[in-house]
């Protein structure tokens, strides 16, 4: 598969240096355990959502605001050594850049505590100043992890302009119905597909049902993931069940992120939103299978390469 050049996409949102600490189980509030191996990786959820789709292939250009101190400069650093456009991030020179620390499980399940730093500073005003940079574009690609007014903003420009965006509703939070009318795609998880539509998600049925409620708030298209069991899509016609890839979970820690940055670089590549589903499912399959956020993105290589004796039995 080859990407289009002309195809760009624009991702939006955090970069954050993740502190991870590998133990045997999450400790219970108040309770202090002894963990194992440490490490530092590069992670937030834009960044992290960018460099998947730049190593899949995709032209993109990543925008955030960052501090200057040393925990940015090495993640513009990292961003550039993976072939994605830095020209327009931000440095707030009071402000420190983002911090997440990760505990992650002998399951490879994960606990995450951020302090956004920078990325709460990324006002409207920045992207004014950029805003026909961020529009000639495909493609955006927006989080959570950024000011939820930044986020509306963007949108609202973007469905005036006529580009398609992804929003991937993480965290968790609660979002104005006029957001959900001015994207083209949403990518909720369990938790945040709960959140959203009030609906509890136990199966591919409730799925189906969350993904209706939140048509009904507006949103065009649900792309609702359940971890390994894969994704439902839903658009205004069907709701179609994606099965997923049966893997041996290490880390999860990034898993949706990878999911989002693989969907938007097969949709920007002229596939059908099935096809890019299946696609993103299979990079998320391979990146729980490795340690770390950014680090555990693949290459469009390993995704061909990947075996389909992986995938789970058809769930109709």
């Amino acid at each position: 598969m080859v990407i289009p050049v002309s195809s760009r996409i624009v991702v939006i949102g955090s970069s954050n240096t993740d502190m991870v600490i590998k133990t045997s189980r999450i400790p219970r509030p108040g309770e202090t355990i002894l963990g194992g191996d440490f490490f530092m990786n590069a992670g937030g959820k834009g960044a992290n959502q960018a460099v998947a789709a730049a190593r899949l292939g995709g032209n993109v250009s990543f925008i955030g605001k960052m501090g200057s101190d040393v925990f940015g400069k090495e993640a513009i650093a990292s961003l550039s050594r993976e072939k994605i456009n830095t020209e327009f991030i931000f440095i707030d020179p009071v402000i420190p850049s983002g911090i997440a620390l990760i505990t992650v499980d002998g399951h490879g399940e994960n606990c995450i505590v951020v302090a956004p730093g920078a990325n709460a500073s990324l006002t409207i005003d920045d992207l004014d100043d950029i805003e026909e940079q961020i529009l000639d574009s495909s493609l955006i690609l927006l989080q959570l992890e950024i000011p939820l007014p930044t986020v509306c903003h963007v949108a609202a420009r973007a469905k005036k302009r006529g580009i398609p965006v992804i929003l991937n509703p993480a965290p968790a939070s609660e979002l104005p119905d006029e957001l959900l009318k001015n994207i083209a795609i949403i990518t909720p998880n369990e938790s945040e597909g709960e959140i959203l539509s009030g609906i509890q998600i136990n199966d591919w049925e409730s799925a189906a049902i969350a993904s209706r409620k939140l048509q009904k708030r507006g949103a065009r298209t649900v792309v609702l993931t359940l971890g390994p069991r894969g994704a439902l899509v839903a658009d205004a016609e069907n709701s179609i069940p994606i099965p997923g890839y049966a893997v041996k979970a290490v880390d999860t820690t990034a898993a949706g992120d990878i999911f989002n940055g693989a969907l938007s670089v097969y949709l920007s590549a002229g596939h059908t939103l099935v096809q890019a589903v299946d696609f993103a499912c299979r990079a998320a399959a391979i990146s729980v299978t490795r340690l770390g956020a950014q680090d555990s993105a693949p290459y469009l290589s390993e995704i061909e390469q990947f075996s389909f004796a992986n995938h789970e039995s058809n769930p109709n």
